[in-house]
């Protein structure tokens, strides 16, 4: 078992490129553009691309995508994506991000797959903090990250434009060992 990415029926695990219909498919959901970086969509080709470039490491590219999967019966079946982005080696913190299909919401996936995103990131690459941007609309975003431990630290005002109308973006933390220097 792989401490880092194995609990129970839940892996996370490198993307493949037989992955590539199913990123094409979410990176091209419109629907869930507004609570991430997304405004247009993305080709296949660029999908490809960006496949070929996360064979790198993360000290490398700075982030990490790895796809959710259940496995059952032998077989595998993918549930979402998790990253960690803006990975800053030299202050030890990174951003996460994650995407449970609306089919496998509400079952406890997305609770798992960042609790393992997090041993990652605290056990393996010694960070000292995860974070999260989340728009104040995303309350179902806001009690995952709340529930693993992430805590409100701030709030950017008017800072995302959702469905034609500014919203706040609520900043939430992680430490590690949560001893703040005075």
């Amino acid at each position: 078992m792989n401490v880092f990415f194995e609990h129970n029926n839940l892996l996370l695990r490198a993307l493949e490129p037989e992955d590539i219909d199913i990123l094409y498919a979410w990176e091209n959901d419109s629907e869930l553009w507004k609570y991430g970086a997304s405004v247009s969509p993305l080709s296949r080709y660029a999908i490809r691309q960006y496949l070929d470039e996360a064979r790198q490491d993360i000290y490398q590219t700075r982030q990490l995508r790895l796809m959710i999967t259940l496995r059952k019966d032998g077989r595998e079946q993918r549930v979402g994506l998790v990253d960690l982005f803006d990975f800053d080696p030299q202050h030890l913190r990174a951003g996460v991000g994650i995407l449970i299909a609306p089919d496998f919401q509400k079952q406890g996936l997305g609770t798992q797959s960042l609790r393992l995103i997090q041993r990652y990131a605290f056990d393996f690459l010694h960070l000292s903090q995860l974070y999260a941007h989340i728009p104040r609309q995303n309350t179902a975003s806001i009690r995952l990250f709340r529930k693993v431990g992430f805590c409100e630290s701030g709030v950017l005002k008017n800072w995302a434009r959702i469905n034609d109308a500014f919203s706040d973006v609520l900043i939430l933390q992680l430490f590690q060992n949560p001893t703040v220097l005075q």
